[in-house]
């Protein structure tokens, strides 16, 4: 992966080592270190040295494959004999935590997951939130219901923006010349959508979002996926995610989705945006540490 920083003060270990984390993609859960070395750009011993500090820290595990060569007396006992003939390397979970941590510190969740079981337990449909991550969203909040046709999602999900609701009302936030610029980037969700628009299809779909406030995808992902979506906003009114209602085409048409659920989708995300704003509003309490100095208390001025 070519490096995307220069200055003194970009550290390139730091780089490498997050660009073998994401060389980990979909269908590859387990590489070689000849794979991780080719994906990434870096010598074998680099890659080498990277993939044994992430095992190390525990974010990366070996899975050995042995090969029996025969056995060795010790004493009265056979010992087999086994040497290692395939050596891959995989994520452990621990990788989640880096992810959640981002989750937990914007405490998205707490503001908004009880406004997205009351929006599923009235439209009886998945409801997620996503943030923009490039070319692609990332889900980063979700309330699914169990169906026998569902989208595989959970959080940390990657997609391709443009044929997602989701992403469409994320873009359509951005300037429009930085719209190109990110869609230029290559995804990362190893995804590739039904449909591919041009840049001209594509500014117009955005300011078509822009002017209405909120965006329809319509199988454009993938077959049967149908979903509306809106923008979430802070305080100042900048767009900092975007919630959806996903259906499946076959059962949910697009006068049920538009008529019966956005009306609720755009109630929902209001809701969450002036709870989001409100906290951002709240003065912040320090809690004093144990043994740390405390202020001289003040005196009460009289009226």
């Amino acid at each position: 992966m070519a490096r995307r920083g220069t200055g003194p003060d970009f550290i390139e270990a730091l780089a490498r080592g997050l660009d073998v984390i994401r060389a980990f993609q979909p269908g590859q859960p387990a590489m070689s270190l000849a794979a991780v070395a080719k994906a990434t750009g870096l010598t074998r011993p680099t890659a080498r040295r990277i993939l044994l500090t992430l095992e190390q820290m525990g974010y990366v595990r070996a899975v050995e494959r042995l090969e029996q060569t025969g056995y060795v007396r010790v004493v009265d006992r056979k010992v087999v004999e086994r040497k290692v003939v395939d050596r891959k390397y995989e994520l452990t979970p621990r990788v989640l935590e880096l992810g959640m941590s981002y989750v937990l510190s914007r405490n998205l969740w707490e503001v908004a997951g009880p406004h997205m079981e009351r929006l599923v337990a009235r439209t009886h449909e998945s409801s997620s939130i996503a943030q923009l991550d490039g070319p692609d969203i990332v889900y980063v909040a979700r309330v699914a219901v169990p169906k026998i046709v569902a989208l595989a999602v959970t959080i940390g999900t990657r997609f391709p923006a443009m044929q997602t609701s989701l992403g469409k009302v994320l873009l359509a936030a951005l300037p429009p010349g930085e719209v190109e610029r990110v869609l230029a980037e290559p995804s990362r969700s190893g995804i590739t959508p039904r449909i591919v628009p041009g840049s001209e299809e594509r500014a117009v779909t955005l300011r078509e979002v822009r002017a209405r406030g909120w965006a329809l995808t319509d199988e454009e992902l993938a077959a049967g996926i149908r979903s509306v979506a809106a923008p979430l906003r802070d305080g100042d009114g900048r767009v900092i995610a975007s919630l959806n209602v996903n259906t499946h085409a076959a059962e949910t048409p697009v006068e049920v989705l538009t008529g019966e659920y956005l009306p609720l989708l755009l109630q929902t995300a209001g809701a969450i945006s002036a709870d989001w704003a409100a906290c951002q509003a709240a003065p912040q309490i320090t809690v004093p540490q144990p043994g740390a100095p405390q202020p001289a208390p003040q005196p009460l001025a009289l009226p």
